[in-house]
């Protein structure tokens, strides 16, 4: 001991280990920080912004529209153009804009419930998968393959014990199921047996909703359960840019909002090739496309939930490509976010989008830049977060649960730095200083070191000669071995005591033993 009674330092490198060992990484983050704080758009813009995308809707308008969204929206104020385009009159949006409902809740299920419900209000921020990539990234091989239904199992079970993801999603295709009902049916099956956190997940046709709201009641405990606190979001992308409507997306949208559910949407204009090559005139674009399907479940329902979920996509023009990880990308989905919160809207964003191929130097600077601008200006859901490579081509089991661990570490930068008299600490600056000379082992930093800290599980923070000693392992293996780990041990069936009934009523593919094991 130190003569005032202090403790000096002691324990030495295992001691430290243990302490990080017993510590969960999450005690200082929590989902639904509150971003906001970057703004790429000064006010001036934001309207300027907002007169473009109102003039685009009054004048030029969108075009594809079918009969059934005429009879609905017509009679309510919107008007065919001389060139027989859909349009929504200046009047008509500000009125519309004044009542839209500025948040939901997407409800866990079971155990969770309560615990990992999503509140999108204000700028709430939450990490969201998302995706539908049609490959699955093999750490072994160093390659892709088409995925499969049963990695949608794997990827959402996987999810399951990743804190600092969210919201689950249809992370990828299912490209062995060719039937759209089977599909669909099975892809809900497989999210809702893997975990109880909320979802958002979309359908390939409308007439697939009543027998997946049924199933939803399965997974919630029973008939009607599921109404009562949705935990599933579903929508898809209405709008097919430029200007123009996508009939599937589309009718999903409507029965979504005669429904009352929150209607999840996403609207992916790209620059220079299905909108214009300035990213002013890309944001003008996207915010239009938004809000007219803000303005449509609004007619349908007024007051419906719908996500503010413009999406502007970046081309390099030198292929003609998309490109997710570009600086344009992080600071357009940004801007987007910004013109959300301009309407005080939910909102939703993709980012995360790398170009990379595996989880390198690259993905890791394309992650983290998007990652942060996007959560900094204060999405409520961070889209396509975590796994997706390839420029939302291929998912990875390893960048799932490197994503989950760049998350806690975002999260805390999220929720900033708390100025007290407590946190400032200047008697204990003043003791620590006189004697021992170092604060380790004071009690006011034992008592704060699990709460205003992240404790990264993969990240390497050793000195060099223990990395060597150890193995010299890189980022990706031991991410492969954390997410083998948890794929080799947990094989949840959330659906329970319902799964024989789901069983006897839907074309489950996937096989109930086999569910207990890994695949392959």
């Amino acid at each position: 001991m130190a003569p005032n009674g202090k403790s000096r330092r002691g324990g030495g490198r295992a001691a430290r280990k243990a302490l990080r060992a017993a510590s969960t990484g999450n005690e200082a983050v929590r989902a639904g920080f509150q971003g906001g704080h970057y703004k790429p758009l000064r006010t001036a813009e934001m309207q300027a912004v907002h007169n473009a995308a109102l003039t685009i809707l009054a004048r030029t308008g969108l075009s594809d529209h079918t009969p059934e969204l005429l009879d609905l929206v017509l009679p309510k104020g919107a008007e065919i153009n001389a060139h027989g385009r859909l349009c929504f009159p200046r009047a008509l949006m500000e009125d519309l804009l004044s009542g839209v409902a500025n948040e939901f809740y997407v409800w866990a299920r079971g155990e969770r419930e309560g615990k990992d419900d999503i509140h999108c209000t204000a700028q709430n921020v939450y990490f969201s998968n998302s995706g539908t990539a049609v490959t699955t990234y093999e750490a072994e091989t160093q390659s892709y393959r088409p995925s499969t239904l049963r990695d949608i199992y794997d990827f959402t079970r996987l999810v399951d014990q990743l804190e600092n993801i969210h919201m689950l999603g249809d992370t990828v295709l299912a490209t062995d199921v060719t039937d759209d009902y089977s599909h669909d049916m099975n892809m809900i099956y497989a999210m809702l047996a893997g975990s109880q956190k909320p979802a958002c997940l979309t359908f390939r046709d409308r007439a697939h909703i009543p027998d997946a709201i049924h199933l939803f009641d399965l997974a919630s405990g029973g008939e009607g359960k599921f109404l009562q606190k949705p935990s599933v979001i579903f929508g898809g992308c209405p709008v097919v840019s430029p200007l123009r409507f996508g009939k599937e997306n589309l009718e999903i949208l409507i029965d979504t909002a005669k429904l009352g559910l929150t209607v999840d949407l996403a609207v992916p204009p790209q620059s220079g090739a299905t909108a214009p090559a300035t990213l002013a005139g890309t944001l003008a674009q996207a915010v239009a496309e938004t809000l007219a399907c803000v303005a449509i479940v609004n007619l349908i329902s007024p007051g419906c939930p719908v996500n503010f979920a413009a999406w502007p996509f970046i081309t390099d023009l030198r292929t003609g490509s998309f490109t997710g990880g570009s600086g344009e990308q992080a600071l357009i989905s940004a801007a987007a976010v910004q013109m959300g919160n301009f309407y005080n809207l939910p909102t939703s964003v993709g980012c995360g989008m790398t170009d990379a191929k595996l989880p390198d130097a690259q993905y890791g600077l394309e992650k983290a830049m998007t990652y942060a601008l996007a959560a900094h200006a204060g999405a409520n859901r961070l889209c396509e977060f975590g796994g997706m490579l390839g420029s939302l081509m291929g998912c990875s089991f390893e960048a799932m649960v490197i994503d989950d661990e760049l998350g806690g570490m975002l999260a805390r930068t999220l929720r900033g730095i708390e100025v007290s008299d407590e946190t400032l600490a200047v008697d204990v600056i003043h003791d620590c200083a006189i004697d021992p000379g170092h604060f380790l082992g004071n009690a006011h930093t034992l008592g704060y070191m699990s709460t205003e800290f992240v404790y990264p599980e993969l990240m390497d923070r050793e000195r060099t000669d223990t990395w060597e000693r150890e193995g010299k392992t890189d980022l990706m293996t031991r991410a492969h071995k954390k997410s083998e780990t948890i794929l080799s041990s947990h094989f949840p069936n959330y659906f329970g005591a319902f799964d024989a009934q789901v069983r006897d009523e839907y074309p489950i593919i996937l096989d109930a033993t086999s569910m207990k094991h890994r695949a392959g």
